[in-house]
């Protein structure tokens, strides 16, 4: 049985980064292997855990539906077995196969005009891959697109990233709302607050009350507070693997408790 790790939050706060640590603690707990999809159109997740991307979801169903308006595999209804083996067979080539972990990234968005069909028939294939997995983490376009999509359909812990900003937090909670709205279920949920100057939570200055309050509102099982680290941000400018930053470095060992009792 998989568990799958959804991240979002508002762009540039650092979700990609969270991804990438979850997955090196995962890897070195033996959890392997773990499914990494990077469902944001700007595919960052790849270098950040040390590999590269040359396919993507959105290239393989852009091609399909190519296909079929060419006349070509699926253009008719009598043949639609053959379409939706071949987006199988092109999915399962976009996806680039590492030491302990796989990663298949979803590219752009669609073009121009609707293709339902590929749709449909690409979260049944996202599932079936995923199921192969027993851990899965997803790193999410900024909001919710995706899971509104229902590309992936159930969540067990949900990761709502943040800058330290009052504008940062407040987005976070109508990402929470947002959740709420479009009803995504999950089993558990955390807040990071991320590149926090000074101490920690809770005592980081101007944050103790708004803490309580996001806490409070958002009924959230853990809400931790990575610091602002000049060893991540090098890593991250320099396109260097997270999966190789120390494992004494303060933010890893701070999103290590993402995995830990309660939440999981």
């Amino acid at each position: 049985m998989s568990r799958l790790i959804a991240v979002t939050g508002k762009g540039g706060v650092g979700k990609t980064t969270v991804c990438a640590l979850l997955i090196k603690r995962l890897l070195a707990a033996g959890k392997s292997p773990v499914l990494a999809i990077d469902a944001d159109p700007n595919s960052c997740l790849d270098a950040a855990l040390g590999v590269c991307v040359t396919d993507t979801v959105g290239r393989a169903r852009e091609d399909v539906r190519d296909s079929a308006r060419a006349g070509g595999v699926g253009a008719s209804a009598n043949v639609n077995m053959s379409k939706r083996e071949l987006l199988r067979l092109k999915l399962e080539s976009a996806l680039v196969e590492a030491k302990g972990f796989d990663l298949i990234a979803m590219g752009r968005p669609e073009g121009e005009g609707c293709y339902c069909y590929a749709n449909n028939i690409l979260k049944e294939v996202i599932i079936e891959i995923s199921s192969q997995y027993p851990w899965v983490v997803l790193d999410n376009e900024a909001g919710l697109e995706n899971l509104s999509r229902r590309i992936v359909q159930k969540v067990d812990l949900m990761v709502l990233v943040s800058d330290a900003s009052n504008a940062g937090l407040q987005t976070l909670l109508r990402l929470h709302e947002l959740a709420g709205e479009m009803g995504i279920s999950y089993g558990k949920l955390a807040l990071v607050i991320n590149k926090l100057r000074g101490a920690p939570l809770p005592e980081a200055a101007r944050l103790p009350d708004r803490t309580e309050e996001i806490r409070e509102k958002t009924r959230a099982n853990i809400v931790i507070g990575l610091p602002d680290d000049d060893e991540v941000a090098g890593f991250a400018e320099t396109s260097r693997s997270f999966l190789e930053i120390p494992d004494s470095n303060p933010v890893y060992t701070t999103v290590e408790e993402l995995l830990i009792n309660p939440v999981f």
